[in-house]
């Protein structure tokens, strides 16, 4: 009887394994016909983020705070012991609360240009790996310093056809050495509108607030739609009255030239499509304007200025997830080879990878701000390598030579590496990380003592002290080395030793994109 009974059991449980495993079978099955275009060799698709890395989770809590280093106004809950109230009465010449906002860089200018990329990117990161962020309780601090910029970016469109871009003289700046806290200079304002139009920022400022709506839409409906009305009729202004804000006022060009629009049209749209599900915002990216502007299988390099390779990145997450019932698909799959072009270039050892490198394998564009071409570069090759394993596409193609979703991750890695201290002169180019970082950061406000009462011009002794900033700018990142890899750490050299809010943007991107292992690609909606 007994051993009857262990026999009858032993066989139930043979059954119950098998209908299990060909329960699995079929999931796996449906997964597979789930994402087109997926390859048997391709890795499995990630789960939810796994445990954090700690190089990564420190270095992103380190460079969020330069967010808040970098904010203007009332300050509220204020992490950083040397900043206080500043700017608090900037737009009252238009009868506007532009307090808000931040600095741009080591000086107290706001440009709309380049801060309402600065909104775009950070939103962006928090749409992809918002749940990495969570991990390392990253994700709040980081909602709060994009909405501190999409305040300001409401109120600096009061009519449809209207947006202020611009805060502070900047000549008048900079012929200052003061705490923002201190300042007593003029803070004239600049607007672009039908007569004089400034399609670039425009449109930029419009995915700005079409990504933001994205980010806030769970948290706060309210406030999602109201950006989300103003992203809609910004772009109708940007494509409407078209012109290149920096030859209409030609001021603004000594900071911030733009070399023209059109990739902020087609990036602006392809965020529109993402926030509405409106088809014809999708149209407009990869209809005539994409014969227009979009520069098909000519790699270019993510930057404030240039948001064709972004553009293409995000696109290919439509070809990748949501492409079916889409027009235009061969368009769409220009877009995405044309990512994958970008991609070939940035991977070292493939046939077509660009030689613009440092003897390190950093890729170097630039002697000004030499770190946001690597840094923007790394964020876009971490997003398409997620997108390529949630999807379960094996591998690019560059000149017939294979690459994995893990090459693209190692490249990132690689430029994450570099900058936090894995070059020659193992310095950490992140303010405030490591051991070794930079002690005379281009930047005002880290230069002066708190307590130190100075104006416009007495100030100037703070710039030339020998000695370090008493303030350290954590989460700084600073421009970054020459070609030849050195870095000249002096408070007079702006070109690599000052940083940028918009850095800041794309340094976050990428360590939380790196901050725990891959994980699965979610809708934005």
């Amino acid at each position: 009887m007994g051993e009857k009974s262990r026999k009858g059991g032993w066989c139930g449980w043979i059954i119950v394994l098998i209908v299990v495993a060909a329960a699995a079978g079929a999931i796996v099955v449906l997964v597979k016909k789930k994402h087109n275009g997926s390859s048997p060799d391709a890795a499995p698709v990630p789960g939810p983020p796994g445990s954090p890395t700690k190089k990564y989770a420190d270095a992103l809590k380190t460079a969020m705070q330069f967010f808040d280093v970098q904010k203007s106004g009332k300050l509220v809950n204020n992490k950083i012991s040397w900043r206080g109230d500043s700017a608090v009465k900037d737009g009252s010449p238009a009868k506007l609360d532009l307090s808000k906002g931040m600095y741009d860089a080591g000086d107290h200018m706001k440009f709309g240009f380049p801060m309402a990329y600065t909104a775009t990117v950070l939103s962006w990161a928090i749409l992809e790996y918002g749940d990495q962020m969570k991990v390392v309780d990253q994700l709040e601090p980081a909602q709060d310093s994009l909405k501190w910029i999409t305040d300001y970016l409401i109120n600096a469109h009061p009519k449809d056809n209207v947006l202020y871009i611009q805060v502070g003289d900047p000549d008048a700046d900079h012929k200052c050495w003061d705490r923002p806290e201190d300042m007593t200079e003029e803070r004239p304002l600049i607007q672009i509108n039908a007569s004089v139009p400034g399609t670039e920022v425009a449109a930029e400022t419009a995915a700005a607030m079409a990504a933001a709506s994205l980010v806030f839409k769970s948290s706060d409906s309210a406030y999602s739609s109201d950006l989300l009305k103003h992203s809609k009729q910004l772009f109708t202004f940007a494509d409407k009255y078209r012109g290149s804000y920096s030859e209409n006022i030609p001021e603004v060009a000594t900071y911030y030239n733009s070399t023209g629009y059109g990739d902020e049209l087609l990036w602006a749209a392809s965020w529109l499509y993402h926030a509405t599900g409106d088809q014809s915002y999708y149209d407009y990216a990869t209809g005539k304007n994409a014969d227009s502007f979009g520069n098909f299988g000519n790699p270019t390099w993510f930057s404030w200025d240039n948001k064709l390779a972004g553009t293409q990145v995000l696109l290919s997450r439509v070809s990748f997830f949501d492409s079916k019932g889409t027009s235009n698909s061969e368009t769409l799959q220009e877009y995405r080879k044309t990512a994958e072009a970008v991609m070939c270039g940035l991977l070292p050892k493939s046939p077509t990878a660009t030689s613009s490198r440092t003897d390190s394998g950093l890729i170097w564009i630039s002697e000004w701000n030499a770190l946001q071409h690597p840094v923007a570069s790394a964020f876009l090759a971490v997003l398409y390598s997620d997108y390529m394993l949630t999807s379960r596409t094996a591998k690019i193609t560059c000149n017939g030579d294979a690459y994995t979703p893990s090459d693209l991750r190692k490249f990132a890695i690689s430029q994450a590496d570099y900058v936090l201290g894995d070059n020659p002169s193992k310095m950490s180019y992140l303010v405030g990380y490591g051991d070794n970082y930079p002690q005379y950061v281009h930047h005002r406000g880290a230069s002066i003592p708190k307590d130190a009462d100075t104006g416009c011009k007495d100030g100037w002794k703070w710039l030339d002290s020998t000695e370090p900033n008493p303030n350290v700018a954590t989460g700084a990142l600073v421009g970054g080395p020459f070609l030849n890899e050195t870095y000249i750490d002096s408070r007079n050299n702006s070109m690599q030793a000052e940083p940028t809010t918009y850095n800041s943007a794309v340094i976050v991107g990428l360590l939380s994109g790196l901050v725990t292992t891959s994980s699965v690609v979610q809708s934005f909606t």
